[in-house]
């Protein structure tokens, strides 16, 4: 699969690469994205460049996992940023999102996002154009969020995004050697035009 660049009103959602392994590992060192994602803890700067370097490239190369940096548009020499691959200017990383292959036809969302972006709708925003992408452009014929039991930040832009909960998976996240129960809740075709 050939990466692709994505664009809303306000962000520019492209594959994370080598240049952003810094962001990436600033990103990570926020306790919250710790706490409630699976990167690891403590965060390293090797875990930032494994993850840009191999782990995205390898995800689009074997067609599984789709993983997309969210970058402020039209971020100009101001914000530090600069073209980015789809034309528009770039400026800081605000999130970053993806879809897993789970089964045929089943994608998993994901994502975590900047602390110092967080409550302007930024996220919300990235993953509604991504799982539109997924549902469209992938062919799925489901998008699952799941998150564990709790992290209701996550379950919130899920609700933004109209994902539909269909309840509570017991013991269903690994996370710090602890099996938790997490939420899911799915997005099909159909909900697109509601």
């Amino acid at each position: 699969m050939e990466p692709v660049t994505l664009t809303t009103e306000r962000l520019v959602l492209r594959p994370l690469g080598p240049a952003d392994a810094g962001a990436v590992f600033a990103a990570c060192q926020d306790p919250e994205i710790q706490r409630w994602t699976t990167v690891p803890s403590p965060y390293l700067p090797e875990h930032a460049r494994g993850f840009v370097r191999e782990v995205v490239p390898q995800g689009w190369a074997a067609d599984t996992e789709y993983t997309f940096g969210a970058f402020l548009a039209d971020g100009g020499k101001d914000a530090g940023g600069g073209a980015g691959r789809g034309g528009r200017a770039e400026g800081p990383l605000v999130a970053c999102l993806g879809l897993m292959r789970r089964g045929p036809g089943v994608l998993e969302l994901g994502f975590w996002s900047v602390k110092e972006h967080r409550g302007r709708g930024l996220v919300t925003e990235a993953a509604r154009t991504l799982c539109h992408w997924g549902l469209t452009d992938r062919d799925a014929a489901r998008v699952e969020w799941r998150a564990e039991v709790g992290n209701t930040a996550s379950r919130a832009v899920a609700d933004r995004c109209g994902f539909v909960r269909e309840g509570t998976l017991r013991r269903a996240i690994l996370s710090r050697g602890a099996h938790r129960d997490a939420w899911i809740a799915s997005l099909i075709p159909s909900d697109l035009s509601g």
